[in-house]
């Protein structure tokens, strides 16, 4: 019997963007906004859900203003267990990508992972922070230093990769390595900057590693920084680079797919990377530049 998992993301626009907001009224308004997707997602079955990089707020890293410091939180904390809560019901687990407080000023840019029955499997801090015009990350947050896990969830094995990090093959070819069957990017990405990128390098890693991705954008345009349009077209694909289903580029919606897991191992027994790899011949890699 195929092991068909029906998967979910979620592209959402910040309905509030005034800098004279609260932090944490902006916070609820997100959080306001993810609700009915949520919902449509367990009437439609979906069995794993993912949201956008730090769902609950804006993408605040092109500034360096430190009030967005009151939005981090702890993980798993107050909001990643109002989302499990809301999954709960469907049998429904759920990737919830928010901001980590792990103690006064150390934070990262974290996703909690919680099972069909709500109970917290763990967490991915993202690995690697930009640092750059438009992107001050290292502002706001910590190196992770969790590694590259993978949550076994009801109905499979799924692993974390976040925004940035999808420029590096590296966590990309670990979380296969520990046994990722789906691995979900959310992201933060616009328009000009790496759009062309956006369709290539996670079918990329798909390949590679023979597993399915589920890779999230946000929408719109969010101020005050208006560093340009976040383009959305989240997408999921297959093992074979091949897309199954890209959202819109401008709308706030729910996408979701049927991934059959059992492709992995007919695209695996076709192309050995596993069997092929000589890790004996890459210890350059683990070694920084002069």
């Amino acid at each position: 019997m195929a092991r068909i998992v029906r998967c979910g993301l979620v592209q959402c626009h910040n309905p509030i963007n005034d800098e004279t907001v609260p932090v944490k009224d902006i916070q609820e308004a997100m959080l306001e906004a993810h609700r009915p997707f949520i919902k449509a997602a367990g009437e439609q079955g979906v069995q794993i859900l993912c949201l956008q990089e730090i769902f609950n707020g804006p993408y605040f890293c092109p500034g360096q203003d430190r009030r967005w410091y009151d939005a981090a939180e702890a993980c798993p904390g107050p909001t990643s267990e109002i989302i499990a809560s809301l999954c709960k019901p469907y049998g429904m687990a759920v990737v919830v990508p928010i901001y980590e407080r792990e103690m006064a000023g150390v934070y990262y840019n974290t996703a909690a992972v919680y099972d069909a029955d709500g109970t917290y499997l763990g967490k991915y801090r993202k690995n690697h922070i930009p640092q750059t015009s438009g992107f001050w990350e290292k502002y706001f947050f910590m190196p992770g230093n969790l590694g590259y896990p993978v949550f076994q969830t009801k109905y499979g094995k799924i692993g974390v990769y976040i925004c940035y990090d999808r420029h590096f093959p590296e966590g990309a070819r670990l979380l296969g390595l520990h046994g990722a069957e789906i691995v979900f990017n959310p992201s933060a990405t616009v328009a000009g900057l790496s759009e062309y990128l956006w369709k290539i390098e996670q079918p990329a890693h798909a390949v590679a590693n023979g597993y399915y991705m589920g890779c999230i954008n946000r929408v719109g345009k969010e101020g005050p920084w208006n560093i340009g349009e976040f383009y959305g077209q989240s997408y999921f694909v297959d093992p074979r680079g091949q897309f199954l289903k890209v959202a819109s580029r401008d709308q706030s919606e729910l996408i979701v797919s049927d991934l059959d897991l059992d492709v992995i191992e007919e695209v695996r027994r076709t192309w050995q990377f596993y069997r092929d790899r000589r890790p004996d011949s890459y210890g350059d890699m683990v070694k920084q530049l002069p």
